[in-house]
């Protein structure tokens, strides 16, 4: 079973509310924090079992004001709006960034048919 690449750097950059994260395989993602929270691997968004996620609506303004260190495994973004219960693993954050445009876009695609916005109200 291959493992998980290990992050070698980690940098929150504040005024674009992007997290960048490189791995030791040579492979680096920009992560957008509303991305980050609308795919945050918490009960209150993925559910306690398939079919019981709960679309993210209105966080296109959301940011990361923290990022919590959790163990050897992964990080907990706090962010803007008060949502910091999710815990990103560094497979998760992996997976994420690889899958980053196909999730982004049945994310879009899903707000669409739910006529939903990105905006808040």
């Amino acid at each position: 079973m291959p493992t998980t690449p290990n992050p070698v750097d980690i940098t929150l950059h504040q005024r674009s509310g992007v997290l960048e994260i490189a791995f030791d395989d040579g492979s680096r993602f920009e992560l957008p924090a509303e991305f980050l929270r609308v795919l945050s691997p918490s009960a209150e968004v993925k559910g306690h079992g398939p079919g019981q996620e709960v679309l993210q609506v209105g966080k296109r303004q959301v940011g990361i004001v923290g990022l919590e260190p959790v163990g050897h495994y992964g990080l907990k973004p706090v962010f803007s709006d008060g949502h910091d219960s999710g815990i990103f693993t560094w497979p998760y954050l992996y997976q994420i960034g690889q899958d980053q445009a196909t999730l982004w876009q049945r994310y879009l695609d899903q707000l669409a048919a739910a006529g939903a916005s990105r905006d808040p109200a």
